[in-house]
């Protein structure tokens, strides 16, 4: 009762205005009844269902409780419905007597978001898991179960949920540029292989099933979903994968939620060797049959110290290029967001640069040598900065 009672203590600044406008109503119902009456005691043979709609059948007073009981019932209703804008008054004194403002925020409920990537990805993301309603990940398919139970396991965290795309793995091999066959997951173990690019992938099916399945969790989460966040991750072999599965891609391409994919901060070496960010995207659009409608990218500038250690491993950053750019596009803000945020139109994608990531210390150790390690810097995606960016894009709208 407390909680009705201060729900409509919210209206109280607008009494006045509440009040003139029941008047205006009672006014205006008592001038269409009478012009009721009139039209009914002047007109004659009036058809059966005039009767029925002004309730000749009824005695007086119950015609009476009846309206008004009804009109008390709507009127509450709308009442409350108004309540649920929450008001406050503005009063300052600097102003050059200017009356109140009143600022009205509607309760939208938290987002429900479908990410399509990696551990490390899936770990980045799921920072956003005390700000959304729900984050559903899809882990990839090359082995579906072990990486659900490591990921619920490492990654536990708050509305955060990790599902299997299909029950059983499934082997994706990998066509390079020049012709060679080989499993996307040994792609970066391959040195002689650096310099190449995918240029087509495919599943290897289970000979003994005639299609592949795919879990009922996964197809629920792409259909109630708000957003579908595509990376951060290796593209060939964290996401693309799962666009392959034709069951999830047509989902994908059905629903009506907003596409947003995380582009990579550097190439893969055998994977994505000398890709741009319009190259990026023909191949969701390529593999997916479909755009994104976002893409996030890096803007940060990187320390020569980091880029000479990529350049090392024959990785280049991905960034925007001024060829491909399509027309510039500015995003408005709403519902208090930020002021806009300019990008540019790329392959049909708005794409978005944002400072995205830093540069962290990380250990490896020698192959021959386990204990002894060596720190390098290396740049990795921030999970706050992200997390930022796209919940800022979900708050536009």
């Amino acid at each position: 009762m407390r909680n009705i009672i201060r729900r409509f203590a919210s209206l109280g600044y607008l009494t006045a205005p509440l009040a003139l406008t029941f008047v205006g109503v009672v006014l205006l119902s008592l001038g269409v009844a009478y012009l009721f009456i009139h039209l009914y005691r002047s007109l004659e043979d009036l058809p059966t269902f005039f009767s029925i709609l002004t309730l000749q059948f009824m005695p007086r007073p119950w015609r009476a409780v009846l309206l008004s009981g009804a009109g008390v019932g709507v009127l509450a209703f709308g009442l409350w419905q108004l309540s649920g804008v929450m008001i406050i008054p503005l009063r300052q004194g600097e102003t050059d007597g200017s009356d109140d403002v009143v600022l009205g925020y509607g309760r939208d409920a938290p987002p429900k978001l479908v990410v399509l990537s990696g551990g490390p990805g899936m770990l980045i993301l799921s920072a956003m898991g005390e700000q959304v309603r729900q984050l559903t990940c899809i882990v990839p398919v090359q082995d579906p179960v072990e990486y659900y139970y490591r990921a619920s396991g490492l990654f536990a965290t708050q509305n955060v949920y990790y599902v299997v795309p299909t029950p059983e793995p499934i082997q994706v091999m990998a066509h390079l540029d020049d012709g060679t066959s080989i499993d996307v997951r040994h792609l970066s173990l391959n040195q002689q292989i650096a310099p190449r690019h995918v240029v087509d992938l495919h599943l290897t099916r289970n000979p003994t099933s005639e299609s592949i399945q795919v879990t009922r969790l996964a197809l629920e989460a792409i259909r109630e979903a708000d957003a579908i966040i595509l990376g951060p991750g290796s593209l060939f072999e964290s996401i693309v994968p799962n666009l392959l599965i034709d069951d999830l891609r047509e989902a994908l391409v059905r629903s009506k939620a907003r596409k947003i994919y995380v582009c990579n901060l550097m190439t893969e070496p055998g994977r994505t060797t000398g890709f741009s960010v319009a190259d990026h995207i023909r191949t969701i659009k390529t593999f997916g049959n479909f755009t994104p409608d976002v893409v996030l990218v890096n803007a940060q500038r990187i320390d020569p110290e980091v880029y000479r250690l990529y350049a090392a491993a024959l990785q280049s950053p991905v960034v925007l290029s001024p060829e491909e750019y399509e027309e510039t596009a500015l995003v408005t803000g709403t519902n208090g967001g930020p002021a806009g945020l300019r990008g540019v139109m790329i392959e049909g994608s708005l794409v978005i640069e944002a400072d995205l990531a830093s540069s962290v210390i990380q250990y490896t150790a020698s192959l021959n040598n386990p204990a002894e390690q060596r720190a390098v810097r290396v740049l990795r995606h921030d999970n706050q900065k992200l997390s930022r960016a796209i919940l800022a894009l979900l708050r536009q709208g």
